[in-house]
């Protein structure tokens, strides 16, 4: 059994996807770029900010969800530069405790969607 979770908070799904899925406690979300959800726009200004819209989509999906970053177990980061790593990183860890952070991993990627820099998915457990 799953349960489609959306919120208009977070961007809407640019493909046959959705933006999390929650099945029996655990929610698993679709990969989050920097679109502002109120003007449909891509927030590319400079890599901190792109990840800062990046972290709050994905805060809209967990609390549709009913959850907050406290319940990630698992993050997925994937950048188009590993340049921009410390500067993703600083902004990725001001959303968590770093003493019960989830587990993750951060992939260079050859190109994401609308060419953006940074794309962020996660797995979370009420």
């Amino acid at each position: 059994m799953k349960t489609i979770i959306t919120t208009t908070k977070a961007p809407a799904p640019i493909g046959p996807y959705n933006q999390a899925v929650l099945s029996g406690n655990t929610l698993y979300t679709s990969g989050q770029i920097a679109f502002n959800p109120e003007t449909g726009e891509l927030v590319l200004d400079d890599i901190k900010t792109e990840t800062k819209q990046v972290m709050d989509n994905m805060k809209a999906v967990l609390e549709a969800a009913g959850m907050c970053f406290d319940n990630v177990v698992k993050s997925s980061i994937f950048i188009s530069d590993m340049n921009n790593f410390s500067q993703i990183n600083e902004v990725y860890g001001s959303y968590f405790d770093e003493a019960s952070a989830p587990a993750r991993e951060t992939v260079q990627v050859a190109r994401l969607p609308k060419d953006v820099n940074v794309e962020i998915s996660m797995i979370a457990v009420k």
